[in-house]
């Protein structure tokens, strides 16, 4: 039978009991998973607005997007930092000029729509992270 005296440190035991999330090891400017994944978006989002037979599946993005976020969470970053992080406009200039560069070496050249639009066909064909991102072609 349960005291009520047990009752009590129920909640106690509840709160040892459950596992706390770990520090993040790196600053999540330096996370390389996130780095990667806001890179692919970030290209995928130039391809779409570059190339007009190409578009978005926003659904996509949108889950791509959670999963993320669930994956920052459970490095132990918290929710205000990742948002402060998203909206900060130095690492947003970063993320671009990565996504930038790695558009310019697939063969994206700027004024020339249709290289943007080869480089998003081979990122859909090749089932990239981009890619799954992208429809069209």
């Amino acid at each position: 039978m349960i005291r009520r005296s047990h009752l009590a440190a129920l909640p106690l035991m509840a709160f040892l009991t459950t596992p706390l999330a770990a520090a993040p090891a790196v600053p999540i400017e330096e996370d390389q998973v996130i780095t990667e994944q806001l890179t692919s978006a970030m290209v995928g989002d130039i391809i779409r607005k570059t190339c007009p037979t190409i578009s978005a599946r926003m659904v996509v993005a949108f889950v791509k997007a959670q999963n993320l976020k669930s994956y920052a969470l459970k490095q132990g970053y918290a929710e205000p930092e990742i948002k402060a992080f998203l909206k900060n406009k130095t690492q947003k200039a970063r993320i671009k000029e990565l996504a930038t560069a790695y558009l310019a070496k697939q063969g994206a050249k700027p004024e020339d729509a249709e290289s943007y639009c080869v480089v998003g066909r081979a990122e859909i064909a090749a089932k990239t992270l981009t890619g799954q991102m992208l429809s069209g072609g």
